[in-house]
């Protein structure tokens, strides 16, 4: 059992896809989870389907549906950066690390969740990875949290197997809910893959496991 779960991802929804089942079975345990949020995702392009949302009123919409997706989960520590979406690439490195390095410190967790530095497909997981990487490789041995790495997309089968497989089966419709949550990004794309799951079983299963197995790649230091 972790004395102390933080979460650190650049977009909302990205909590719920990468880590979702993660979050909910160490809240189901008891443990306390901070989400730590980058950005708003205010030029993502989802704005629902039909449109519900514009791009003056989609940050609003977005860090809403984060708020309600991470109590469907099980927390409302939800904290917000800040940070202007699809620009953290572009952040002085040190500045970043340096300002996510005294949110841990702050929180003193026991374990963190992000995304690969290098094989995470968006340049704000990657950067924001990084970030988290280096602040944490930063502070004193005796303090550091281990930190736990989702990786994918292309490249990623080059890291060999994952050093951790976490199963959301127990907790799989709390994920599914708080994936809904993220309405104004999932509704469209989740009703296209369940139509095409209807018609190819392959994909189905593949569709499955992407939902339900999270893995991990542990930082050395």
């Amino acid at each position: 059992m972790e004395r102390h779960v933080m979460v650190i991802m650049p977009h909302p929804d990205d909590e719920t896809m990468a880590c979702g089942g993660s979050i909910a079975l160490h809240r189901q345990a008891g443990t306390p989870v901070t989400i730590l949020c980058g950005t708003l995702g205010e030029m993502g392009r989802n704005m629902g389907n039909p449109f519900f949302a514009n791009r003056e009123t989609l940050p609003a919409l977005r860090e809403k549906e984060l708020r309600e997706a991470c109590e469907i989960l099980g927390t409302t520590d939800v904290r917000l950066m800040g940070l202007r979406d699809k620009t953290i690439e572009f952040l002085d490195p040190e500045w970043l690390s340096s300002r996510i390095r005294a949110d841990i410190e702050a929180i003193r967790p026991s374990l963190v969740l992000t995304y690969h530095p290098l094989y995470s497909v968006h340049p704000d997981h990657m950067a924001l990875g990084a970030a988290v990487v280096r602040a944490v490789a930063a502070m004193s041995p005796a303090d550091r949290p281990a930190v736990h790495l989702r990786a994918f997309g292309t490249g990623s089968e080059t890291l060999g197997k994952p050093d951790l497989v976490v199963d959301a089966t127990p907790v799989i419709e709390v994920k599914m809910a708080a994936i809904a949550a993220h309405k104004s990004q999932t509704q469209g794309m989740f009703a296209r893959m369940e139509a095409k799951a209807a018609e190819d079983p392959a994909f189905k299963e593949q569709m499955i496991k992407q939902r339900t197995i999270e893995n991990y790649w542990i930082q050395k230091y």
